[in-house]
Protein backbone atom coordinates (compact mmCIF):
# COMPACT_ATOMS: atom_id res chain seq x y z
CA UNK A 1 0.00 0.00 0.00
CA UNK A 2 2.96 2.60 0.62
CA UNK A 3 4.80 3.64 3.19
CA UNK A 4 2.35 7.11 3.88
CA UNK A 5 -0.84 4.82 2.99
CA UNK A 6 0.42 2.92 5.90
CA UNK A 7 1.11 5.64 8.23
CA UNK A 8 -2.21 7.52 7.56
CA UNK A 9 -3.84 4.26 8.07
CA UNK A 10 -2.32 3.36 11.32
CA UNK A 11 -1.23 6.76 12.94
CA UNK A 12 1.89 4.78 13.79
CA UNK A 13 5.55 5.91 12.54
CA UNK A 14 7.02 2.56 13.19
CA UNK A 15 4.41 0.92 11.23
CA UNK A 16 4.94 3.78 8.58
CA UNK A 17 8.79 3.79 8.44
CA UNK A 18 8.77 -0.18 8.43
CA UNK A 19 6.84 -0.08 5.23
CA UNK A 20 9.43 2.84 3.90
CA UNK A 21 12.46 0.38 4.63
CA UNK A 22 10.20 -2.46 3.11
CA UNK A 23 9.40 -0.49 -0.44
CA UNK A 24 12.64 0.67 -0.23
CA UNK A 25 13.96 -2.81 -0.05
CA UNK A 26 12.08 -3.53 -2.73
CA UNK A 27 13.88 -1.18 -5.67
CA UNK A 28 17.56 -1.63 -4.15
CA UNK A 29 17.28 -5.68 -4.53
CA UNK A 30 15.52 -5.44 -7.99
CA UNK A 31 18.69 -3.53 -9.85
CA UNK A 32 21.06 -5.13 -7.09
CA UNK A 33 19.69 -8.92 -8.73
CA UNK A 34 19.61 -7.86 -12.21
CA UNK A 35 23.36 -7.07 -11.95
CA UNK A 36 24.16 -10.71 -11.72
CA UNK A 37 21.37 -11.82 -14.59
CA UNK A 38 21.63 -8.70 -16.91
CA UNK A 39 25.65 -8.70 -16.84
CA UNK A 40 25.71 -5.44 -15.19
CA UNK A 41 24.39 -3.71 -17.62
CA UNK A 42 22.18 -0.37 -16.93
CA UNK A 43 19.44 -1.35 -19.16
CA UNK A 44 18.77 -4.90 -17.00
CA UNK A 45 18.37 -2.44 -13.81
CA UNK A 46 16.43 0.05 -15.71
CA UNK A 47 13.78 -2.99 -16.53
CA UNK A 48 13.76 -4.02 -13.01
CA UNK A 49 13.33 -0.72 -11.24
CA UNK A 50 10.74 -0.13 -13.72
CA UNK A 51 9.36 -3.66 -13.40
CA UNK A 52 9.60 -3.17 -9.30
CA UNK A 53 7.83 0.32 -9.58
CA UNK A 54 5.54 -1.00 -11.67
CA UNK A 55 4.32 -3.75 -9.63
CA UNK A 56 4.28 -1.72 -6.69
CA UNK A 57 1.94 0.59 -7.80
CA UNK A 58 -0.27 -1.17 -9.73
CA UNK A 59 -0.42 -4.72 -7.66
CA UNK A 60 -2.32 -7.66 -9.24
CA UNK A 61 -2.66 -9.04 -5.45
CA UNK A 62 -4.57 -5.85 -4.94
CA UNK A 63 -6.76 -5.43 -7.45
CA UNK A 64 -3.81 -3.29 -9.38
CA UNK A 65 -3.92 -1.07 -7.08
CA UNK A 66 -0.91 -0.22 -4.62
CA UNK A 67 1.72 2.47 -3.60
CA UNK A 68 2.49 5.40 -5.40
CA UNK A 69 6.47 4.17 -5.87
CA UNK A 70 8.56 6.60 -4.69
CA UNK A 71 10.46 4.69 -2.07
CA UNK A 72 10.65 1.77 -4.34
CA UNK A 73 12.07 3.53 -7.00
CA UNK A 74 14.67 5.74 -4.24
CA UNK A 75 15.80 2.27 -3.45
CA UNK A 76 16.64 1.26 -6.67
CA UNK A 77 18.00 4.73 -8.12
CA UNK A 78 20.40 5.12 -4.98
CA UNK A 79 22.00 2.10 -6.67
CA UNK A 80 21.32 2.34 -10.21
CA UNK A 81 21.56 6.34 -10.87
CA UNK A 82 22.39 8.38 -7.58
CA UNK A 83 22.16 11.12 -9.20
CA UNK A 84 18.94 11.36 -10.28
CA UNK A 85 17.84 10.10 -6.38
CA UNK A 86 19.49 13.24 -5.29
CA UNK A 87 18.06 15.40 -7.87
CA UNK A 88 14.65 14.32 -7.34
CA UNK A 89 15.37 14.67 -3.71
CA UNK A 90 16.59 18.58 -3.80
CA UNK A 91 13.65 19.47 -5.66
CA UNK A 92 11.03 17.66 -3.33
CA UNK A 93 12.56 19.45 -0.47
CA UNK A 94 12.45 22.51 -1.83
CA UNK A 95 8.64 21.81 -3.67
CA UNK A 96 7.69 20.52 -0.20
CA UNK A 97 9.11 24.06 1.54
CA UNK A 98 7.52 25.85 -0.66
CA UNK A 99 3.60 24.09 -0.22
CA UNK A 100 4.35 22.43 2.47
CA UNK A 101 2.30 19.86 0.43
CA UNK A 102 3.94 16.28 0.50
CA UNK A 103 2.01 15.66 -3.17
CA UNK A 104 3.01 18.73 -3.95
CA UNK A 105 6.58 17.68 -3.54
CA UNK A 106 6.15 14.38 -5.40
CA UNK A 107 4.09 15.93 -8.18
CA UNK A 108 6.61 19.03 -8.26
CA UNK A 109 10.15 17.01 -8.01
CA UNK A 110 8.79 13.90 -10.33
CA UNK A 111 7.75 16.17 -13.38
CA UNK A 112 10.98 18.48 -12.99
CA UNK A 113 13.22 14.77 -12.23
CA UNK A 114 11.60 14.12 -15.92
CA UNK A 115 12.03 17.40 -17.41
CA UNK A 116 15.46 17.85 -16.27
CA UNK A 117 16.28 13.84 -17.17
CA UNK A 118 15.25 14.74 -20.98
CA UNK A 119 17.35 18.06 -20.93
CA UNK A 120 20.69 16.87 -19.28
CA UNK A 121 20.44 12.95 -19.69
CA UNK A 122 24.03 13.10 -20.81
CA UNK A 123 25.50 14.45 -17.83
CA UNK A 124 23.00 12.55 -15.17
CA UNK A 125 23.66 9.37 -17.12
CA UNK A 126 27.56 10.30 -16.09
CA UNK A 127 27.02 8.93 -12.81
CA UNK A 128 25.09 6.01 -13.14
CA UNK A 129 26.48 2.43 -12.25
CA UNK A 130 26.93 1.32 -14.71
CA UNK A 131 25.87 3.88 -17.32
CA UNK A 132 23.70 3.33 -19.90
CA UNK A 133 24.89 2.66 -23.79
CA UNK A 134 23.37 5.68 -24.93
CA UNK A 135 21.67 8.99 -24.07
CA UNK A 136 18.70 8.10 -25.05
CA UNK A 137 17.93 4.68 -22.86
CA UNK A 138 19.02 6.70 -19.89
CA UNK A 139 16.62 9.52 -20.96
CA UNK A 140 13.77 6.56 -21.82
CA UNK A 141 14.47 4.60 -18.36
CA UNK A 142 14.23 7.59 -16.35
CA UNK A 143 11.14 9.16 -17.89
CA UNK A 144 9.42 5.91 -17.72
CA UNK A 145 9.93 5.69 -14.06
CA UNK A 146 8.48 9.13 -13.56
CA UNK A 147 5.31 8.67 -16.04
CA UNK A 148 4.65 5.45 -13.53
CA UNK A 149 5.21 7.55 -10.42
CA UNK A 150 3.03 10.33 -12.01
CA UNK A 151 0.40 8.54 -12.76
CA UNK A 152 -0.04 7.59 -9.11
CA UNK A 153 -0.57 11.02 -8.26
CA UNK A 154 -3.27 11.97 -10.42
CA UNK A 155 -5.96 11.94 -7.97
CA UNK A 156 -3.87 14.42 -5.65
CA UNK A 157 -3.38 16.32 -8.15
CA UNK A 158 -6.52 17.08 -9.13
CA UNK A 159 -7.45 17.16 -5.22
CA UNK A 160 -4.98 19.41 -4.85
CA UNK A 161 -5.69 22.29 -7.92
CA UNK A 162 -9.42 22.05 -6.54
CA UNK A 163 -8.34 23.13 -3.33
CA UNK A 164 -6.24 25.86 -5.19
CA UNK A 165 -8.53 27.03 -7.25
CA UNK A 166 -11.04 27.56 -4.58
CA UNK A 167 -8.44 29.52 -2.29
CA UNK A 168 -8.05 31.97 -5.81
CA UNK A 169 -11.22 32.53 -6.08
CA UNK A 170 -12.54 33.61 -2.86
CA UNK A 171 -9.57 35.87 -3.12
Amino acid sequence: MGALNSFEVTKSRMTGITVLLIDFAKGFLAVFLSRFIGDDLFIAGAIALNAAVLGHCFSPWLKFKGGRGLATAAGGAVLLAPAIFLVWSLIWVIAFLFRRNVHFGNISATFLTALLTYNSGEILNKYSFPPAESETEFIFAVITLMIIILSKHLDPLKEWLKISQKSTSRE
